[in-house]
C-alpha cells in the first residue's frame, strides 16, 4: 500500500472507528489517557479461554489516537491473549503505515497500553 492510502486509511478509521462502543459483556476494562495532548481511551475486552472474543473502545483524541484505536481493535478481535500481549509499538506502527516521530508515538500507541492494562486486570 502506497503511503497515500495508508493517510487515507488512518482517516477512515478517525471518521468511521470500528467498534467504538461500551461492550456490555467485557470481562476486562481499562482507562487511559495521555495528560501532554488531551487523548483518552477507555477499551473493554471480552476474553473466553486464551482468546479475546470480543474488543471494543470509547473516548476521544486526535486522529492518530482516535484511528489507532480502531485498527488495534479490528486486529485483536479473536487473537490469542499470547498475540495480544506479545504486541510492541512497533506492531502498532506498522498496522498504522505511517512513519511516527516522537510526539505522535505516545497516540499511536495509547490504545496498545490500554490493551495491556485490560490484560493485567
Amino acid at each position: 500500500m502506497s503511503f497515500d492510502m495508508y493517510q487515507q486509511q488512518i482517516l477512515d478509521h478517525y471518521k468511521h472507528p470500528r467498534n467504538f462502543s461500551v461492550l456490555e459483556s467485557a470481562t476486562n476494562h481499562a482507562h487511559v489517557a495521555n495528560p501532554l495532548c488531551g487523548d483518552e481511551l477507555d477499551l473493554y475486552l471480552s476474553v473466553e479461554g486464551e482468546k479475546i472474543s470480543a474488543i471494543s473502545f470509547q473516548g476521544r483524541g486526535c486522529t492518530i489516537a482516535v484511528a489507532s484505536a480502531s485498527m488495534l481493535t479490528e486486529f485483536l478481535k479473536n487473537k490469542t491473549l499470547a498475540e495480544a500481549q506479545a504486541l510492541t509499538n512497533d506492531d502498532v506502527v506498522k498496522l498504522l503505515g505511517v512513519p511516527m516521530n516522537p510526539a505522535r508515538l505516545k497516540c499511536a500507541t495509547l490504545s496498545l497500553e490500554a490493551v495491556q492494562q485490560a490484560l493485567r486486570k
